[in-house]
């Protein structure tokens, strides 16, 4: 399994004082280890788009990390992203209106964006950490009717990530179009296991690309 690992990654950078060399550096991994992706920030896309061709999908983040732009922001986001070369869009939903039970101002904010994707791979980051259950439970229900491709734990931005019970959760509620990515706090080879064997079909992490270096 070990060896397959990286195939369900988005090798990823996200942090704010990211600069190109280590974003060309995060692509040299992701090829050299087959990645699922490269998830880094969308003033990198265009950039990281040239560098890799069609070699290896590039992911990026919109509304990241705290969700309550506007739903016109996030579009401009979207369409500015898949313009410069990204491949796949990972937003953050709009907490605010989750607390406010508003939940189809949520989808159909899924769906503006979704549609601003031209067809590109869309996940929706729902940031359980702040989440009741049954808050969880609802959203899974919203992505899947807003017809995103993935639910995703978290941003990492926010106190907590990806937990076993939360992916498990998902699996238990979400559409069968709806796919799960687990992110935030993956450290350990084992846990990604674990995660893939709970539901989840893709991993945020920066740290495993490393661990399978130190093991290789």
């Amino acid at each position: 399994m070990e060896t397959k690992l990286a195939t369900y990654v988005d090798h990823t950078l996200l942090t704010q004082t990211a600069v190109w060399e280590e974003v060309r550096r995060l692509c040299d991994e992701a090829l050299l280890f087959q990645t699922a992706s490269v998830c880094i920030p969308p003033s990198y896309v265009k950039r990281a788009k040239e560098y890799l061709g069609d070699k290896m999908p590039v992911c990026t983040v919109i509304g990241f990390p705290n969700g309550y732009n506007t739903t016109a922001v996030k579009v401009f986001e979207t369409k500015d992203a898949v313009q410069n070369g990204a491949d796949e869009i990972d937003m953050v939903i709009n907490l605010g209106w989750v607390k406010e039970e508003n939940y189809t101002a949520v989808r159909e904010e899924i769906q503006a964006v979704r549609e601003a994707c031209g067809g590109k791979l869309l996940k929706v980051i729902i940031e359980t950490c702040l989440l009741t259950e049954e808050e969880k439970i609802e959203l899974c229900r919203v992505v899947t009717e807003a017809g995103a491709d993935f639910i995703k734990t978290s941003t990492g931005f926010a106190g907590g990530g990806a937990t076993f019970p939360d992916v498990a959760l998902f699996a238990e509620h979400i559409g069968g179009n709806v796919r799960i990515k687990a992110a935030g706090g993956i450290t350990s080879l084992e846990d990604a296991e674990k995660f893939l064997s709970l539901g989840a079909s893709r991993l945020g992490t920066s740290r495993i690309v490393k661990l399978l270096k130190e093991n290789s």
